[in-house]
């Protein structure tokens, strides 16, 4: 899906005007009818922010008919939402936002939204009996993983996490006094808890923008359980857990203190959290369920066997070009998605960049031509206010899957690759003249952009993909790239 997976609160909270009816249950059950206690939980989810709001949230409210399937919702890096959910129930309103108008709905599917930092309440609802699954939108960077997809041990956090399940896995009771604080090593201590309840089959399900999610959020949980030792852990996942790939597709920008208010103005509703999104909506899955799940397809998700095209489709068509605007479009003085491919220059190198993916993606079964229109549609609607600086965080990680494959793939097949050349000249520019939005990789890419002359180039692709200085053209492409771009 979007860009916005780490955006945690609804950045306008204080504006909400005076009188109205606050959101909570009890309110909501005497004005709607609706019921006023929550849903059992049967899901944990990992990520509370706002995409998980407009989608996997939004899916199992309409799939949900019968009350059943509640979601305890952890936050990342903020507390913020969960505190700002909590009050209200974990009710919040859904503002589907097109060209012709808003759609608001008040979004019920979250029983319980929990600060991540308590890791003793998600352990419990993870080894729970009851919970059927485990859902992630943590953003690319938030599994800790190197560009191997092995646990980053170079990360401090990692490196005390895998102490921290070297002590406890093996241990009586868990010492959550230094609880892991990285996602994967949290996911690993419930699991070893639910192990020890005997509660059965669980299954993981990775939302992030990541090739092949599922397979990889599976091998970092079983690398972490083999570098703390944990066989017994290891065997539990082998047996009893499974990981479900999946790709989703759904715009959801930054909430404004003016959106709070028009909630307000339009409902009646004193809502401190609500969620901007587009109309379009889209989830495909695949893998098991073994404790079972909701009845996703009722909202319109599709479960199919192979995943991989669905994911690359999505991956460079979608997020690709909204990289290639995060960082070619910010040169050119653009503020949002819709300002930039307003910009006939700019669109052009969409297009250029989206003959480069579709080369390698299959003819049959992607409707490509239609799905192509459809993004442009959805993104020259300028009452979405997609921020090209929101998008643009983590780019370190996000040219991983979104561009680097693209260009290998073009050059393994005798071609130059300009369009994906672009958007990574693009980047080294913005990284060299400190206009780069915030990246984990915070000290290493200040590192790497102040070496001087080509010397750069190399150091920030080695920090993308150390592949692409396999071939020496590519270095010297991105070079006239990144001089074309420091000039606009």
């Amino acid at each position: 899906m979007s860009d916005a997976t780490g955006t945690e609160s609804a950045g306008g909270s204080a504006e909400i005007p005076a009188g109205g009816l606050g959101l909570n249950r009890r309110n909501l059950s005497a004005r709607t009818g609706a019921a006023s206690e929550p849903a059992p939980v049967r899901i944990a989810h990992l990520g509370l922010g706002a995409f998980h709001r407009a989608h996997q949230a939004w899916y199992t409210d309409v799939a949900d008919e019968a009350n059943e399937w509640g979601i305890a919702a952890f936050t990342g890096r903020s507390p913020q939402a969960a505190e700002e959910l909590a009050a209200q129930d974990g009710l919040y309103s859904l503002i589907e936002r097109s060209v012709d108008g808003d759609s608001i709905t008040v979004i019920d599917s979250i029983s319980e939204a929990v600060d991540g930092a308590r890791v003793d309440r998600l352990v419990e609802h993870v080894a729970a009996p009851d919970t059927a699954l485990v859902t992630l939108t943590v953003t690319e960077d938030g599994y800790a993983l190197g560009a191997d997809g092995r646990p980053d041990l170079a990360n401090p956090s990692v490196a005390a996490d895998v102490e921290w399940l070297r002590h406890n896995l093996g241990a009586a009771e868990f010492d959550l006094s230094g609880a892991p604080r990285t996602a994967l090593a949290r996911l690993l201590a419930g699991v070893e808890a639910r192990r020890r309840s005997g509660a059965g089959a669980l299954a993981i399900v990775s939302c992030d923008n990541l090739p092949e999610n599922g397979e990889l959020t599976r091998a970092g949980i079983f690398e972490l359980a083999e570098l703390a030792g944990a066989t017994a852990t290891r065997e539990h996942l082998a047996e009893h857990v499974t990981f479900v790939s999946t790709s989703i597709d759904r715009i959801t920008p930054k909430t404004t203190p003016a959106d709070v208010a028009a909630v307000a103005a339009a409902t009646g509703w004193r809502d401190r959290s609500p969620v901007v999104t587009e109309p379009f909506h889209d989830w495909v899955l695949s893998g098991e369920f073994g404790a079972g799940r909701p009845a996703w397809e009722k909202a319109g998700a599709r479960f199919v066997d192979d995943i991989d095209p669905f994911e690359r489709r999505k991956l460079w068509l979608l997020n690709g070009s909204h990289t290639l605007l995060a960082y070619a479009g910010a040169a050119r003085g653009h503020r949002t998605v819709a300002e930039a491919v307003g910009d006939p220059e700019v669109r052009s190198w969409v297009e250029q960049f989206w003959a480069e993916a579709v080369r390698h993606l299959p003819a049959e079964g992607l409707d490509l031509d239609a799905y192509r229109a459809a993004l442009l549609e959805r993104f020259d609607n300028a009452r979405i206010q997609h921020l090209l600086g929101q998008i643009g965080q983590d780019g370190t990680t996000k040219l991983r899957v979104r561009i680097a494959p693209v260009l290998r793939a073009e050059r393994a097949a005798g071609r130059g690759g300009e369009a994906s050349v672009r958007v990574l000249g693009a980047w080294v520019a913005a990284a060299r003249d400190g206009r780069l939005p915030a990246d984990r990789a915070g000290d290493a890419l200040a590192a790497a952009a102040a070496a001087s002359g080509e010397r750069s180039v190399v150091d920030l692709l080695r920090l993308v993909d150390p592949e692409l200085l396999e071939d020496p053209a590519i270095v010297a492409a991105v070079s006239r790239a990144a001089g074309a771009f420091a000039s606009v």
